[in-house]
C-alpha cells in the first residue's frame, strides 16, 4: 500500500512554526483520532527544519514498555565504536557537533552506566539537560518529539513515570526556555486525563490533527486524477481518513471499483462492532478506570450508539463514563476534551455504527 502522502496541513504547520519561532516556554501535545496523519505531520516537520534546529524523535509505538529500563533504552540510541569506523565520541559537545535529526537521544556507554544508576528518571533528565545546554551552546535549538506517548501511563517508578516526565517537560519549556517539546498520541482519553492535570494548566497546548475536511478530501484526491463522481463517492464511504483514502487510491489503481472497496471496508467494520456488542451481551466485560474496576453494560453501549443514527457528534456528559472509555477504548469513538465532543473514529465508523444500530 503507498504510504500516506503529506497533504495539505498549512494551518497545523503554521501553527507549529509559530511555536518554533518563540522561547520555548509550553509543552505542545498534538492529538487526534487514529490514522489522521499525526505522525506523517511530525515526521515532514523534521524534514523541513533548517539545520540550526537539533531535533530528537522517539517513536514509543512498538516499543514494549513495562519497566524503568525499558523506557530508558527507548530514549536512547548507543554511539557504539566499531572497528570500520573506529569513532569514539567521549564528550556531549562530540555527540552533537553534527547532529540535526536523531532517533533518539545519542549517549555513550559511560554516560549510560549513570543514567542507569539508582534507576531513577532524575538522572537520564539530568543527562537529557546537559545535552540539550549542549546543542544551545553549539548555536543550535533543541526540539524533542515523543510519538505515542501514552505508551508510558502504566509504567511504574515510586508512582507513575508520566508524572516525572510531566515535570521534566516543564522543566525544558517553562522553567529553563531550553528545548520545544512536543508529544503525540492517538488516545483520546489519554489527552483528556491530561487536560484535567492541574500540574499542566497553563503549562501547555494543544494542536489537534483531525481527519481531511471535504475541500481538503477533493484536493487530495485531484492529485491522483480522480473524477468528481467517484471523489463523492469515497467522501460519502470514508470521509476524509487519510489511510483509507490512501487505500482506495490503491485500489482503483488495481481496477476495483470503488464501491465495492467501500462496501468490503463497510461489512468488515460493521462485523466487528457487532461482534464486539455480542461479546459483552453474552459474556460481560469490565475495564478499569483509576483503581475502580467497572462493569461494561450492554445496554448502555447501544444506548450511546444509537445517538448516532441521526447525530455525527455528540456531547461529553451524553454518555455514561464507562461506556463512553470502553468505546474509545475499541477505536469506535473518539474523544475531543477541549470541545467537549464524542464522534465516531472515522466517516467508516459512523457508518457501520449506524448499520449496526438498525437491528438494535
Amino acid at each position: 500500500m503507498k504510504r500516506i502522502e503529506f497533504h495539505d496541513r498549512e494551518k497545523e504547520m503554521k501553527e507549529i512554526t509559530d511555536i518554533l519561532d518563540t522561547e520555548p516556554s509550553l509543552i505542545t501535545f498534538v492529538y487526534g483520532p487514529i490514522n489522521s496523519g499525526k505522525t506523517v505531520l511530525v515526521r515532514h516537520l523534521i524534514e523541513q527544519l533548517p539545520e540550526d534546529y537539533v531535533v530528537f524523535y522517539i517513536n514509543l509505538r512498538t516499543k514494549f514498555l513495562a519497566s524503568y529500563d525499558d523506557f530508558i533504552e527507548s530514549l536512547f540510541e548507543m554511539d557504539m565504536e566499531t572497528e570500520k569506523t573506529r569513532i569514539k565520541k567521549e564528550t556531549l559537545a562530540e555527540l552533537v557537533s553534527s547532529a540535526t535529526k536523531l532517533a533518539g537521544i545519542p549517549i555513550t556507554r559511560e554516560f549510560l552506566d549513570y543514567v542507569f544508576k539508582d534507576r531513577k528518571p532524575k538522572n537520564a533528565f539530568a543527562y537529557i539537560i546537559k545535552l540539550f545546554e549542549e546543542v544551545k551552546n553549539a548555536g543550535k535549538q533543541p526540539v524533542l518529539i515523543l510519538d505515542e506517548l501514552q505508551k508510558i501511563g502504566d509504567v511504574l517508578v515510586n508512582g507513575p513515570l508520566i508524572y516525572e516526565l510531566f515535570n521534566f517537560f516543564i522543566d525544558l519549556t517553562k522553567e529553563l526556555h531550553l528545548a520545544h517539546v512536543f508529544a503525540a498520541t492517538s488516545d483520546s482519553l489519554f489527552i483528556e486525563s491530561i487536560y484535567s492535570e492541574a500540574m499542566l494548566s497553563e503549562r501547555c497546548k494543544y494542536l489537534l490533527v483531525d481527519d481531511f475536511d471535504y475541500e481538503q478530501t477533493m484536493d487530495f484526491l485531484d492529485v491522483y486524477g480522480w473524477g468528481e463522481h467517484d471523489k463523492e463517492i469515497a467522501w460519502q464511504g470514508v470521509g476524509g481518513k487519510p489511510v483509507s483514502l490512501v487505500r482506495l487510491i490503491n485500489e482503483k489503481r488495481s481496477e476495483k471499483k470503488i464501491e465495492d472497496v467501500i462496501d468490503s471496508m463497510l461489512m468488515l467494520r460493521t462485523g466487528e462492532i457487532e461482534t464486539r456488542l455480542k461479546l459483552v451481551k453474552e459474556l460481560g466485560d469490565e475495564m478499569r478506570i483509576g483503581d475502580k474496576r467497572c462493569d461494561v453494560h450492554h445496554e448502555r453501549l447501544v444506548s450511546a450508539l444509537k445517538m448516532f443514527v441521526t447525530r455525527e457528534e455528540i456531547g461529553m456528559n451524553e454518555v455514561d463514563e464507562v461506556s463512553k472509555r470502553y468505546l474509545v477504548k475499541q477505536n469506535i469513538l473518539f474523544v475531543d476534551p477541549l470541545s467537549k465532543t464524542i464522534k465516531p473514529q472515522s466517516k467508516l465508523n459512523l457508518l457501520a455504527v449506524r448499520d449496526v444500530m438498525k437491528d438494535a
